[in-house]
């Protein structure tokens, strides 16, 4: 709690604004550490996943940097190898996404978490989900698989640039992931209103604190693999280290 406090002070500081008694909101941190929500909840989201950016929004390309980098078992092993980097505390503060984050950020937002809403959220009278101990993976170049992915880019780049200036130049790599040990769910309504909140038990630890007709509040622990919900964007062009 006291790092928390900390990093929060840092936070209002960097950014010049007042967080007293209150977590700090998920656009401020986002701002703070200059990360962006991932478009989609999958466990096999890895980093060097080449996305497209429209307009306010991510959409993945289905590819990862290292297809074109790499082949045959080399391919394999630096996929392996990408799928084994540790996660490290991300040295974030626990943080909130309160109900007007879900039209900022998108009403999809809930299921990042592999939360299913159902019904309609405005007819919510409070709703919020409070992400507590991030983590992070990240590679860089001084370690493998880094070493090696920045070694073949560079002749990447040059050996191959017509494929380079299609599929890589322009769009933006992932280049770090984030990842919630838990979160809390918090959702308050007026009775008899058709709204609800469900989610899968698979590799999730449920604490039931609240559960009546009008108001729910869970935490959910996470445990195995995780579904990153955030990342770090690169784009290709300016791409020197993962």
């Amino acid at each position: 709690m006291q790092n928390n406090q900390k990093l929060t002070e840092l936070i209002a500081l960097d950014l010049g604004t007042n967080i007293i008694n209150r977590l700090p909101y998920a656009k401020e941190v986002f701002k703070w550490q200059d990360i962006d929500l991932l478009p989609h909840s999958s466990e096999d989201t890895m980093l060097g996943e080449i996305f497209e950016r429209n307009g306010r929004n991510w959409r993945t390309t289905n590819n990862n940097l290292i297809g074109y980098l790499f082949s045959g078992s080399q391919l394999e092993t630096v996929k392996n190898q990408l799928k084994e980097v540790k996660k490290f505390t991300a040295m974030i503060p626990d943080f909130e996404f309160t109900k007007e984050s879900m039209f900022d950020f998108g009403l999809s937002l809930p299921s990042l978490f592999n939360i299913d809403i159902q019904g309609d959220l405005k007819n919510a009278k409070d709703f919020s989900i409070k992400v507590s101990n991030v983590t992070k993976s990240r590679i860089t170049n001084i370690d493998s698989p880094g070493i090696e992915i920045l070694r073949n880019y560079s002749a990447f780049t040059q050996d191959e640039s017509k494929a380079y200036r299609k599929n890589v130049k322009f769009n933006f790599l992932s280049t770090a992931l984030f990842y919630a040990e838990s979160v809390e769910i918090n959702l308050e309504k007026d009775s008899g209103v058709a709204l609800d909140v469900n989610f899968s038990t698979t590799n999730v630890d449920v604490q039931t604190n609240v559960n009546t007709a009008t108001k729910k509040n869970f935490i959910l622990k996470y445990k195995a693999n995780q579904a990153p919900f955030a990342a770090k964007f690169v784009k290709g062009k300016d791409f020197d280290i993962l």
